[in-house]
């Protein structure tokens, strides 16, 4: 796991690549590598790579990066990890024709493996990854992306050239690089608390989509392609007893997570006391000869929304026998730590979850850790949020024979009425455009809410425009594709291209490589996903029993009390928190953006922040602080 950026100047255009910008912007970036940093630019000055370095596997210096191969004429950089790097590396040998200077270093196997499939390559790889690969012969450069998108990689073309990276912060490094809000990116980031790929929140930087490679060639012009669609790797399972299925899905999450504990470094996990997390440890305890090291993250004191879990997490490590690690944050250290957060996450992840991410995150790093597995995934490939069961209905009385008329009149009365705010009002207008009634399993403001919200001229401008349109594309290939058209699989699908790649997981590697640690996510295995789609939804949550076939699967390895208790959830008592010295930051921060931009309507937000909507303030609470730290910059560097 590493950081890297890079510059690729366009023929025939003044400018070149000089090793100073391109150390710069791999220098914002020393906490996701800090084991080492190099720079590489070419003869002529068109391409420029820079490295930051988390030793993980091979520690050798032979395996720093940037790195080439033999004759010079492939270079790479790469942020990730290939668990299968072992195998392949078998087979190219068997081949023949490659000179090796590594022991056993997973980047050198994907150079090579460039070098005898082409990009081809990337379809025998299993893991995580983002890298850019500059192919000399051809004079083209790759940018890729992992399947599942757990990997971020980011790019801009302006002024001749192309700049990407690991993070933002580094194509800023650029000085030619505008600083400006997208805002039809902000539109949707008010939907879905971050903004859908290929957008983000900066105008004129894009983020590479999940599954998905581009190729730049030297003259600028550009190919993209989506080289993986789940439906290609899914066989449905239509026969066997839930006891088989459970028993499939057991067998490829133990291979998965088995392959994340390949490591020269020290292997931890995130211990929540929920189902996921207590499934990884206890399946990561397995053939250990040593205590397994878990870690665990509460707070300071329980709060009428939240209450710690820790209680929970502490019966599982008795359970493995774990060398268990707690820590207990305070409001204090909350509020204190939001600007590094905002700092960390380059654009609003306006998800609160960050903060005791990174404290868990740091608890490892702390303890001598460099590598944990985390839960993410089961909830939307196995099930498991009660409120999907909640949309479910929604969704099955939204089959009803109405004419789509009437629910277009329906939704019109409603707002006529006063009840434009409610989501029933909401849900009767997607019904009435004939839209699914769930776009995503994280959903801030309403349309209605959105337009509550904008300044005059912003609704204006942006007249006609609903989140739709961001997930039209997405909608569109799962009524191609899918074979299971079920509401639950279209659950499952949206969030898996969506909330996965650019929430839930962008967190995930934002706070842990703030502290240089590698976040490893074995639900999201490409195989068990496909695994997981292949399997009928009514299989999945039957009886409306969340994660049916997981607690199959895991009784007798997991506590039954685990299993069998309420789905709780990992969160942060916002509302609670909003009634001291956060209440306070969040009116100052958000009244100077209203005064300084023309983007959301004083009146309306006031009267958000009255109506103590804990998480939705903290939304905007997000923007405003990132607004300051990257747009005006006139705040200092978080710490």
């Amino acid at each position: 796991m590493c950081g890297l950026a890079g510059v690729l100047a366009f023929d025939r255009g003044p400018f070149l690549v000089t090793e100073p910008l391109v150390t710069r912007m791999r220098e914002t970036m020393r906490h996701r590598g800090p084991d080492g940093g190099a720079t590489w630019i070419d003869p002529e000055g068109r391409i420029g790579l820079g490295h930051r370095r988390l030793s993980i596997i091979d520690l050798a210096t032979a395996a720093a990066q940037p790195m080439s191969n033999e004759d010079g004429s492939l270079w790479i950089v790469f942020n990730g990890e290939v668990y299968n790097h072992a195998e392949l590396r078998a087979e190219l040998v068997a081949l023949g024709g490659h000179c090796w200077k590594t022991d056993h270093a997973d980047t050198e196997v994907l150079l090579h493996g460039f070098e005898q499939w082409g990009i081809d390559v990337i379809h025998r790889l299993r893991g995580m990854f983002a890298f850019a690969l500059w192919d000399a012969r051809s004079h083209e450069l790759w940018l890729v992306r992992d399947r599942i998108g757990i990997k971020p990689l980011y790019y801009s073309v302006h002024h001749g050239r192309l700049t990407f990276a690991s993070e933002i912060k580094a194509l800023l490094e650029d000085p030619e690089q505008p600083r400006e809000i997208h805002e039809e990116a902000f539109y949707h980031f008010l939907s879905f608390l971050t903004t859908p790929a290929p957008q983000t929140l900066f105008a004129g930087i894009r983020k590479l989509p999940s599954g998905s490679w581009l190729k730049v060639r030297a003259d600028g012009s550009t190919e993209e392609q989506r080289y993986w669609e789940v439906w290609d790797d899914v066989v449905p399972i239509e026969s066997g007893s839930d006891e088989e299925i459970a028993e499939r899905v057991l067998a490829e999450l133990r291979t998965s997570v088995k392959l994340r504990k390949v490591s020269d470094v020290p292997v931890g996990v995130f211990l929540s006391g929920g189902l996921d997390s207590s499934t990884n440890a206890a399946l990561f305890s397995e053939g250990e000869t040593r205590p397994v090291r878990t870690f665990s993250i509460g707070y300071d004191r329980d709060y009428a929304s939240y209450r710690n879990e820790l209680e929970f997490a502490r019966q599982m490590a008795s359970r493995i026998g774990s060398e268990h690690h707690e820590y207990r944050l305070g409001v204090d250290e909350l509020v204190d730590f939001l600007p590094r957060m905002v700092h960390l996450q380059d654009e609003p992840i306006a998800d609160p979850v960050c903060v005791p991410l990174f404290y868990v995150a740091k608890l490892a790093r702390d303890n001598g850790v460099t590598v944990c597995q985390v839960g993410e995934g089961a909830d939307e490939m196995l099930i498991g949020y009660p409120n999907w069961l909640q949309a479910l209905e929604r969704q099955q009385m939204d089959d009803w024979p109405v004419p789509r008329l009437l629910k277009r009149a329906a939704s019109s009365a409603l707002d006529l009425a006063g009840y434009g705010h409610a989501w029933q009002t909401e849900y009767l207008r997607r019904g009435g455009a004939g839209q699914p009634l769930f776009w995503s399993g994280a959903e801030a403001f309403s349309e209605w809410e959105k337009q509550q919200l904008l300044s005059p001229r912003l609704k204006r401008s942006l007249r006609g425009l609903t989140s739709w349109s961001a997930i039209a594309p997405i909608h569109a290939r799962f009524r191609a594709r899918a074979w299971d058209q079920s509401p639950l699989s279209w659950m499952s699908y949206v969030d898996l291209h969506l909330r996965l790649p650019e929430l839930l997981l962008m967190r995930v590697d934002k706070m842990t490589m703030g502290v240089g640690l590698e976040g490893r996510v074995p639900f999201l295995d490409h195989r068990l996903v496909a695994l997981a789609m292949s399997i009928p939804s009514s299989r999945k949550a039957r009886g409306g029993r969340l994660k049916h076939l997981l607690k199959i699967a895991v009784r007798g390895l997991v506590p039954d009390a685990l299993i069998d208790r309420r789905k709780q959830g990992f969160g942060v008592p916002v509302d609670e928190l909003f009634e001291g010295r956060l209440a306070t930051l969040a009116q100052v921060q958000l009244d100077r953006f209203c005064d300084e931009t023309d983007l959301l309507d004083r009146g309306e937000v006031n009267r958000l922040i009255q109506s103590g909507q804990g998480s939705k303030i903290w939304y905007l609470l997000n923007l405003a602080m990132w607004w300051r730290e990257y747009i005006t910059r006139d705040v200092p560097a978080a710490a």
